[in-house]
């Protein structure tokens, strides 16, 4: 039975991505609901059938009494096929209305829409660019991912369990005292206005006061997640107080946000006591008062009294329930900040698969520089012709991790172009750009799974075989024959730690490595590729590297400068521009910078300029 209310919906039902995705609240969740429509109709009507019986019941049960003053006398004979049926109502009918509506709640829409609006935040912020991701916080990102699908989903079980059931609860309950005598209704209003004031007065406040309560944690997670990711920092300074500190000032904002959403709900809590006390001795001291001078049975005062008991009881539950409704939309609005924004690198209207020829590289006009005013690139002019390899020389900040982005198109150029075969890449797809080019950086983060899995990220369809050449070929297979995990994983299925931390810098960059070689672009990127390999290790794999680079475009760029001596050609850079261009003799003959480079280098680095 569960499973057949679990597949009602797909979470994962086919939809189209869009770049701009919806800023607001409600069209964001009304978006996002689109599979669930037709489920939430019907769960809206349960909810109102539920609403009728529970009055209904209320309503019989003054009918009850009002029989039982008849006397016990042929009361059986008069009553009991009325008896029996509704005995039957309650056990079977009322079970079936509760139970489908209680499944349709709790085993299709609340599961389902929380992955569905999980699924689609993933896949809707990993769109984004970069640049993007390295303006924020990973940990706030997480965290507004995590937090917000379960804040949509209870928004959504509080509308269907509680809100559209205390509607229907609310109506029935006029009906039926107009019904009983309407003279009750007049008590039921006096309280049912300041309620309604109340319940106003509670969401104006809650909704904005639980956003600045989520933005407060969304800011203690960034802060803990910065400290742990970078935990070896934080221990080889020994800045131990300092990150406590840091995340202390943190977490009293949101002890302070919290202590204020916190006190509405105590206002609330105390007036709502207040109100329910006037709600009690109103009606049933009105329909006490209407009993004692004959105008009402004792029917009457029986329904009466119980309903407006439920109703002290519901109220708090509606005024609550619809508290966390707004409490969980203000979640689900400070996740919009990020969910909600617009894809800033996209691929153009007309953009086409990269088709690969020869992977000559053009560069023409290029300058960037991140919004500002200097720094980044500046009018480069450069030709690369196919399978030429090009050493990139130049101290920090001359401009070629910038090249590397552009290349890769992790950014936009502001200006100029850049061409692979002749086709502008800001008219080729960003995946088929990125699948023509390989690249190992200085910095090889692995992800936490297996050693495979992190080989296998090169080319996926690869066979096992494949897999472990490219492991040999890196100087690699055997260092990972001998790995094994704290749950007894070995060799390739151990797990490497969360960007590869288990292994020692050189493990890392030989499986990057690996995975690059398995990958096999025609273009490849070597950004100080061996500066974390020793140099036994480093000789091992330099005829790996000559292999890898047989027949494919190279950039290679190297603070190490006898790595980069042999190639074709040498480039060198300073403040955003190409100053020098030629092979290793030709610029040493020239005594210019890469002369002044070489000359400067001790164990093979390329130091500071001074």
């Amino acid at each position: 039975m569960f499973r057949f209310f679990e597949r009602l919906v797909d979470p994962y039902v086919a939809y189209t991505e869009t770049d701009t995705p919806p800023q607001r609240l409600i069209p964001f969740l009304r978006d996002y609901a689109r599979p669930f429509r037709r489920m939430f109709a019907v769960t809206a009507v349960l909810a109102a059938a539920v609403a009728a019986v529970e009055v209904w019941l209320i309503y019989y049960l003054g009918r009850l009494v009002d029989l039982l003053d008849t006397g016990r006398a042929a009361f059986w004979d008069n009553h009991g096929i009325e008896l029996i049926v509704v005995a039957l109502f309650i056990l079977v009918l009322r079970p079936i209305v509760q139970g489908a509506q209680v499944a349709l709640l709790n085993n299709t829409i609340l599961p389902n829409f929380t992955t569905l609006v999980r699924w689609r935040a993933h896949r809707q912020v990993l769109r984004q660019s970069v640049g993007w991701f390295e303006d924020d916080f990973a940990g706030r990102i997480a965290n507004r991912i995590m937090q917000t699908p379960p804040a949509a989903g209870e928004a959504i079980f509080q509308v269907f369990d509680a809100i559209a059931f205390a509607l229907a609860y609310l109506i029935g309950a006029v009906i039926l005292l107009g019904n009983s005598d309407a003279r009750l209704i007049l008590p039921m209003m006096l309280w049912l206005v300041p309620y309604l004031l109340l319940l106003q007065w509670t969401i104006r406040r809650i909704g904005p006061a639980s956003k600045a309560a989520s933005d407060a944690r969304s800011v203690v997670t960034g802060r803990v997640v910065d400290s742990y990711t970078n935990i070896h920092s934080v221990k080889m300074f020994a800045h131990h107080d300092k990150e406590v500190a840091y995340a202390r000032d943190a977490i009293e904002g949101a002890r302070t946000t919290f202590q204020r959403e916190m006190r509405l709900y105590s206002i609330m809590d105390i007036a709502l006591l207040v109100l329910n006390g006037g709600l009690i001795v109103g009606v049933v001291g009105y329909a006490l008062f209407l009993w004692l001078n004959g105008l009402a049975s004792a029917g009457v005062v029986a329904a009466a009294t119980a309903l407006t008991l439920r109703l002290n009881g519901m109220s708090g539950w509606i005024m609550w329930a619809v508290s966390t409704l707004f409490q969980n939309l203000g979640v689900v609005a400070e996740g919009l900040e990020t969910i909600g924004q617009r894809t800033r690198l996209v691929d153009s209207p007309d953009a086409k698969p990269l088709v690969m020829t020869a992977g000559a590289l053009q560069i023409t006009g290029l300058s960037h520089h991140y919004g500002r005013g200097g720094g980044g690139l500046d009018q480069i002019d450069l030709t690369i012709p196919a399978g030429q390899k090009v050493g990139l020389v130049g101290a920090s900040g001359a401009g070629k991790s910038s090249l590397i982005k552009l290349l890769l198109r992790f950014y936009d150029a502001e200006q100029g172009r850049i061409e692979i075969d002749g086709q502008d890449i800001r008219h080729v797809t960003q995946d088929s750009l990125r699948r023509a080019i390989g690249m190992v950086q200085q910095d090889s983060s692995l992800l936490h799974r297996s050693v495979r899995d992190n080989i296998l990220y090169g080319r996926p369809d690869a066979d096992e075989d494949a897999m472990i050449a490219a492991a040999r070929q890196a100087a690699a297979h055997d260092f990972i024959l001998t790995l094994e995990d704290s749950e007894g994983r070995r060799g390739y299925d151990a797990l490497v730690g969360e960007r590869g931390v288990k292994l020692s810098g050189g493990q890392r960059q030989r499986i990057a490595l690996a995975r690059v070689i398995l990958k096999d672009a025609p273009i490849l990127v070597l950004d100080e590729a061996t500066s974390a390999l020793d140099s036994e290790v480093e000789a091992a794999i330099q005829s790996a590297l000559v292999t890898m680079m047989d027949g494919k475009t190279v950039i290679a760029v190297a603070h190490r400068l006898s790595t980069i001596a042999r190639m074709d050609r040498i480039i060198v850079m300073e403040n955003g521009r190409i100053v020098e261009d030629g092979t290793h003799d030709s610029l040493l003959a020239q005594q210019g910078r890469y002369a002044q480079f070489w000359a400067r280098q001790s164990g093979g680095f390329l130091g500071d300029d001074g």
